[in-house]
């Protein structure tokens, strides 16, 4: 269900704004959503796994706070982001 440590490095170095950030929306964002997309294709399988369904809520959640944070603060960027990411609206 999680990201192995060599996905999660790719997503860092593919997303970063600059050599060695980790902490930016871009970065943070690319993460969530490759969690999510992983807890998905879960519930395909396990139906009734309502605690990690809860997770998932809670992650959704904080990625639509960091898209929203980051439309806020550059409205450029968000639409690039979600372009990239193949995300919605």
């Amino acid at each position: 269900m999680s990201i192995t440590a060599e996905r999660k490095q790719e997503l860092i170095t593919e997303y970063a704004t600059q050599p060695g950030d980790t902490g930016s929306p871009e970065v943070q964002v690319a993460i969530l959503s490759e969690r999510i997309r992983n807890l998905t294709e879960h519930f395909k399988e396990h139906k009734k796994d309502f605690h990690s369904r809860r997770g998932l809520l809670v992650m959704v959640g904080q990625r639509r706070s960091l898209l929203d944070y980051l439309k806020g603060k550059n409205s450029s960027r968000y639409e690039q982001l979600i372009a990239r990411l193949g995300l919605r609206k």
